[in-house]
């Protein structure tokens, strides 16, 4: 395995941030559910928001698509998940923020779209 495989480093490196966005949802879930604390699920959801809006700007510090036009494709999927997350702290919908990642017809157990765009990474590593 090549660890200057640009698919790898950008699968490695989203994979960790898939899993602080699956705990923060946890945690959300917990302020939510059991605690019945709607601010703190609020902060968390903008939480979650604020990661994800930040992805396309530190993807960019990990690969550098000028000499792989190959990597243009992924870079794009990557800034339109920071795009949705903008957009949803620019309106300020929680119930939005909350949606990040899941199509309508997603289960839970199910992977969500940034845990399956980072499967698709490792197939091209």
């Amino acid at each position: 395995m090549n660890s200057e495989n640009p698919y790898r480093l950008l699968a490695d490196w989203l994979e960790k941030e898939a899993a602080d966005i699956r705990t923060i949802e946890r945690e959300a879930h917990v302020a939510l559910h059991e605690q019945n604390d709607d601010s703190a699920y609020r902060d968390l959801m903008r939480s979650k928001a604020l990661k994800l809006a930040s992805l396309a700007e530190q993807g960019d510090n990990i690969v550098d698509v000028k000499d792989r036009p190959d990597l243009r494709s992924a870079m794009d999927r990557i800034s339109r998940f920071s795009q949705s997350a903008a957009q949803s702290l620019e309106v300020g919908s929680v119930f939005f923020m909350s949606a990040l990642l899941y199509p309508e017809e997603h289960k839970d157990g199910e992977a969500n779209d940034l845990e399956n765009f980072i499967a698709e990474l490792k197939s091209l590593a």
